[in-house]
């Protein structure tokens, strides 16, 4: 049963996929696009942009939150809001181009990975505003808001869950790609591991790529033969697969989502998700675009203001799982525990155990 929730969730994921770039109406370049209409559209002269990245709009993740945020601001604020996803890293600079050249007045960037995209075409185009997630280092540029969150500290959440929850002392990590950004995932889940149960093991794998299933599905099954019960998958598309293979791997063999809350895609295998309010943070850029407030800079969102969480799905949890993590919580937001973002922080406290930077 739980093998065709998730297939049957998966092949409708596909469908709106198909739907929404057959439906596209204003936009169209090499890698395909989609524009969302709203009735309040046309009340305003304000055109807000989205590019993806290789994951796609429709990843059940951080591009498809992102889009949700601008769908929501379009239906509050009246603005046209229109998508094109990045098949390659060579369609970057294209679809921001294309953006550029049709006068949008905002771009919003999906990921670290367009930040030498971005860069180019905002110095080049200094009237035009953009907005990047989860990159800060075109924080410098008048231009540029920079999105950022403490991915450590929802990491180290469901972390701790995994270490309280493991009945083998074996969990996994898979990581979409070694990068700064995402070491911040991993950092701050060993962590949650190894403070909520020392004696763990955490298998890591490096996917080396947000945009294929099914490299994270032969991840998670090799983590899984080598005794991991519960798998957290920080890889955007590629996560998909590592949940398909812990549903497909039955009762006892758990996933944790990330991004958003994934339960939805397997209720019976997804434990529980690390958040991260992408969603809001596009939708508070484009509210402050038009209030005319928007600034360049860096703005960070972290488990103070809520823009990270653990998932408010926890049917899979127990009380006593559920206590901890809350009171691990209020430390976290108190300052009480230190959450490791940088790899100096990481070594300092629980030595070279991180495989992955």
């Amino acid at each position: 049963m739980k093998k065709k929730i998730l297939s049957v969730l998966m092949c409708a994921a596909m469908a709106v996929s198909l739907m929404a770039c057959g439906g596209s109406s204003d936009k169209t370049s090499n890698s395909g696009a989609a524009t969302s209409e709203g009735g309040a559209a046309e009340s305003s002269e304000l055109k807000i942009g989205l590019v993806t990245d290789v994951g796609g709009v429709n990843d059940q993740s951080f591009n498809q939150s992102a889009w949700k945020g601008l769908q929501d601001a379009e239906k509050d604020f009246g603005v046209t809001v229109n998508y094109l996803e990045s098949k390659t890293d060579s369609d970057y600079n294209a679809n921001i181009e294309s953006f550029i050249d049709e006068d949008y007045d905002l771009i919003i960037c999906v990921g670290y990975m367009l930040a030498d995209a971005t860069r180019t075409a905002a110095e080049a185009n200094p009237d035009v505003k953009f907005a990047i997630i989860d990159d800060a280092t075109n924080a410098d540029l008048d231009n540029v808001t920079c999105l950022t969150f403490k991915a450590e500290q929802s990491s180290y959440l469901v972390g701790y869950v995994a270490g309280l929850t493991t009945q083998k002392n074996n969990v996994g990590i898979v990581l979409g790609m070694a990068s700064e950004t995402m070491h911040g995932f991993g950092y701050g889940y060993v962590a949650g591991v190894l403070d909520a149960n020392p004696d763990c093991k955490v298998q890591q794998i490096n996917a080396n790529t947000f945009s294929d299933s099914a490299v994270g599905k032969t991840s998670a099954n090799t983590m899984i033969t080598n005794g991991a019960d519960i798998i957290f998958q920080a890889a955007g598309a590629t996560g998909i697969g590592v949940i398909e293979a812990c549903n497909e791997a039955g009762p006892g063999i758990y996933a944790i989502g990330v991004d958003q809350d994934q339960a939805y895609l397997a209720p019976d295998s997804v434990l529980t998700s690390a958040m991260k309010s992408v969603d809001v943070s596009v939708y508070d850029t484009v509210e402050n675009l038009v209030n005319g407030t928007l600034e360049g800079g860096n703005v960070v969102y972290d488990l103070a203001s809520n823009g990270v969480n653990i998932a408010p799905t926890q049917d899979l949890l127990t009380d006593d799982v559920i206590a901890a993590v809350e009171d691990v919580k209020a430390k976290i937001i108190s300052g009480e525990i230190q959450v490791p973002a940088t790899k100096a922080d990481f070594e300092a406290k629980y030595g070279d155990v991180y495989e992955l930077d």
